[in-house]
C-alpha cells in the first residue's frame, strides 16, 4: 500500500511541498513507473499468499482479499481517490483493524466471536492513530493542494482531539475480550499519555515526525502486551 500511496502521490503532485520523511516518486530517488511496478508486484505476492491461505480456510476470503487490494489501490489512486475526500482513517481502521483482526481469528478458528472484534478495535485505533498523527502534520499542506483527508476536513483543534480519542480506545476495548489479563496492556498507557500531551500541547510540522515514530512505538508495546495476555 505504502508504494501505491507514493506513486499516486507523487504523480499527483501532492507531495511536491513535504513536511514528512522523503518519498520516492516526488523525490525522484525512483521513477514513478518503478514505483507503481513495486507497487503491483507487491499486490501480486499478497494475492499469491491470499490464494494459499484462502486452499485451507476458506474460499470466500478470495472475496475479501479482492475488496483489500482494490482499498489499497484506491486510497489515493484512480480518478476519485477516498483518502483525498477524509475517508482514510475509516479504511485503515477496517482493514488494518476490523479484517486483519477478525480475519486472522477466523482463518484459524473458521468462527468469529466478540472478543475477536474487541480486539480489533483496539488494533485498529492504533492503525488509525498512525494516519491521524500523519495527517495533521500534514495538514496545512494538504488543504493547499485540495487533499481533504479529516484533519482537513475537521480543523487543527478537533483533529487533535481525535488523535488522542484514538489512543484511548485501545485502553477501553481490550477488556472486552474477556481476558482478566487484558488490563496488563496499561502498562504502555504512559507511553501514549506523554503522545496525548504533546498532540495536545500544539505540536506542529517536523516536531509531529518524532511523535509519529513514538505512537509507531506505542502500538508495538500495545500489541505485544494484548498478545502476551491473550494467549494465557
Amino acid at each position: 500500500m505504502n508504494y501505491s500511496n507514493d506513486y499516486s502521490d507523487g504523480i499527483r503532485g501532492t507531495d511536491d511541498v513535504r513536511v514528512g520523511p522523503i518519498r520516492l516518486t516526488a523525490s525522484g530517488l525512483a521513477s514513478a513507473k518503478a514505483v507503481k511496478r513495486a507497487a503491483f508486484i507487491s499486490f501480486a505476492v499478497a494475492c499469491v499468499a491470499g490464494l494459499a491461505l484462502a486452499a485451507t480456510s476458506s474460499w470466500w476470503i478470495l472475496i475479501v482479499g479482492v475488496i483489500s487490494v482494490l482499498a489499497a489501490w484506491g486510497y489515493t489512486g484512480g480518478h476519485a481517490p477516498y483518502g483525498y475526500l477524509g475517508f482514510g482513517e475509516l479504511s485503515v481502521f477496517t482493514f488494518f483493524g476490523v479484517v486483519a483482526t477478525v480475519g486472522t481469528y477466523y482463518v484459524q478458528t473458521l468462527e468469529f466471536s466478540a472478543a475477536a472484534f474487541a480486539a480489533s478495535v483496539s488494533m485498529g485505533s492504533l492503525s488509525c492513530a498512525l494516519l491521524a498523527i500523519n495527517n495533521i502534520r500534514d495538514r496545512a499542506q494538504d488543504a493547499q493542494v485540495g487533499k481533504k483527508t479529516l484533519a482537513v476536513r475537521l480543523g487543527d483543534e478537533n483533529a487533535r482531539r481525535f488523535f488522542i480519542a484514538l489512543l484511548a480506545l485501545p485502553y477501553i476495548f481490550a477488556p472486552l475480550t474477556g481476558n482478566p489479563l487484558a488490563f496488563l496492556t496499561l502498562a504502555s498507557a504512559p507511553h501514549a499519555l506523554a503522545i496525548a500531551r504533546e498532540v495536545r500541547a500544539g505540536a506542529t510540522g517536523e516536531s509531529l515526525i518524532p511523535l509519529l515514530g513514538r505512537t509507531g512505538q506505542l502500538q508495538l508495546h500495545f500489541s505485544l502486551t494484548f498478545a502476551i495476555a491473550l494467549s494465557f
